[in-house]
């Protein structure tokens, strides 16, 4: 399988409204001809609380960089069995795919009755 050479970096973004599509959850915009990546690897840097000298002798602080990798869990899903999926998203602290898919049935479930019993609502008042 040969996989095609590209130039494009992944850049995580932010919307700047909290009001925003995202719901201020990162996004990444995917130019036409590309794919979302299969796993990201990150950096976290974080303040040592330690100095070291600069160019000009100044105190300039030292950070610790630790390498991080996310995957796509819909390729996980994908490629694993059902059971080491499972595992997987318990060592992420998730829920089992079935018991997550049965509460997120129920949440939206109790939403679409929510929205109902509001149009009746309307339109009970518009009726009056």
């Amino acid at each position: 399988m040969t996989e095609k050479v590209s130039n494009w970096f992944p850049e995580i973004m932010y919307e700047e409204s909290q009001e925003g599509v995202s719901s201020q959850i990162p996004f990444i915009m995917v130019p036409q001809g590309e794919e979302m990546p299969r796993m990201l690897f990150v950096f976290e840097s974080r303040a040592s609380g330690n100095y070291e000298p600069g160019l000009e002798g100044e105190e300039v602080p030292v950070y610790e960089w630790d390498l991080h990798q996310y995957a796509d869990m819909a390729v996980l899903k994908d490629k694993l069995s059902p059971s080491i999926y499972d595992i997987v998203r318990g060592a992420l602290g998730l829920e089992p795919l079935a018991v997550a898919a049965a509460k997120g049935s129920s949440i939206t479930g109790r939403v679409r009755n929510n929205l109902e019993d509001e149009t009746e609502d309307q339109e009970h008042i518009k009726v009056n």
